[in-house]
């Protein structure tokens, strides 16, 4: 009989303390401080660009492979974006047109041996001693590139290329 009435007993300070829990709390929270008015910071003539507007990538005249892949991709990209099914000459005339060396180029060829259109078509530029290779096409999955050490023969390329002579 004395468990019956401890349940009721328990239940009451139970409601008593969280009752009294809930007094103090609010209590509490009208004392606290008022919140401080802090002036914005203003931007000064020195302050440089945002962090998140990154420059557009450009051709490092100078620079290595490395450097100058990012351009290298701007510029292609640009161009499939203009024409998707773009042929071997326009990838070389859009990078003449930014700025890349032509005699430095090569390029293979837009058919096969037999006449049907190339499944991928490769492109490179060859700067510093190292290859800047593009390659588009159907079978690969769309435009890929990468910075390559350059061939004991001197080239970039493997194979049959395409003579660059516009």
């Amino acid at each position: 009989m004395a468990r019956i009435l401890d349940a009721p007993v328990r239940r009451s300070r139970r409601a008593t303390t969280w009752a009294a829990c809930l007094v103090l709390g609010l209590g509490l929270a009208g004392c606290s401080a008022a919140p401080v008015d802090r002036a914005e910071p203003t931007p000064t003539g020195s302050a440089t660009a945002d962090a998140t507007e990154a420059a557009p990538p450009a051709l490092v005249p100078e620079g290595t492979a490395t450097e100058n892949l990012p351009y290298f991709d701007s510029v292609i990209t640009a161009a499939l974006a203009a024409d998707p099914d773009v042929a071997g000459r326009s990838y070389i005339d859009a990078l003449v047109a930014a700025g890349f060396d032509k005699t430095m180029m090569e390029v293979t060829a837009d058919s096969t041996t037999t006449g049907e259109p190339a499944d991928s078509i490769q492109f490179s530029v060859n700067i510093a001693g190292e290859c800047l290779l593009g390659q588009n096409g159907p079978s690969t999955g769309g435009y890929h590139s990468v910075v390559a050490p350059l061939l004991a023969t001197g080239t970039c390329l493997v194979g049959a290329t395409r003579q660059i002579d516009w």
